[in-house]
């Protein structure tokens, strides 16, 4: 998909939604002093362009009891991993295996402490953020998922201590 073209009006209507995505169109239109028709014009480029993604409520995790985060890094084997039901004595021809990637992939999307993973260049293969109760928990997830899990040969963990900055938003060049 091509970059949207974005001008001066475009930037600050974003600047506006990622500071308050509840303001009505007329709010909006009103702190960038444009009429209500163009501006809700302009938000649904924006949005059927995939500039804005979607809206959200932000939550406060330690209000919901979700004290501890994590940040765990992820190293997996990295031979292919059997598709279910190939031959296994005459060996699998390459399009029968699936890689160790695809299947920790397809895992992280379940586990809901997971809250990010990404991919990552250097020793490690990817980095998790990991948001969860206590240190209870966190056992219980590394134990019973993470470190279960067929793909995964080593981990490395730290906890986040305090939280200096944190934010939704991302630059509007």
């Amino acid at each position: 998909m091509a970059d949207i073209e974005m001008d001066a009006i475009d930037r600050r209507i974003l600047a506006i939604l990622q500071e308050n995505g509840r303001l009505s169109n007329q709010e909006i239109a009103e702190r960038i002093s444009l009429s209500p028709s163009p501006c809700l014009r302009r938000i649904r480029r924006l949005e059927e362009g995939g500039v804005i993604c979607g809206y959200v409520a932000l939550l406060d995790a330690q209000k919901l009891g979700l004290g501890l985060l994590a940040y765990v890094n992820v190293r997996l084997e990295k031979r292919g991993v059997p598709l279910a039901g190939a031959n296994q004595a005459g060996g699998n021809p390459p399009w029968a295996r699936i890689t160790h990637a695809e299947c920790f992939r397809a895992s992280v999307q379940t586990w809901p402490e997971v809250v990010a993973c990404h991919a990552m260049t250097g020793e490690m293969d990817y980095l998790l953020r990991v948001r969860v109760e206590d240190m209870a928990h966190f056992s219980r997830f590394m134990q019973e998922q993470l470190l279960h899990h067929p793909s995964v040969i080593d981990v490395k963990t730290s906890f986040s201590l305090e939280t200096i900055k944190e934010t939704t938003a991302v630059p509007i060049l």
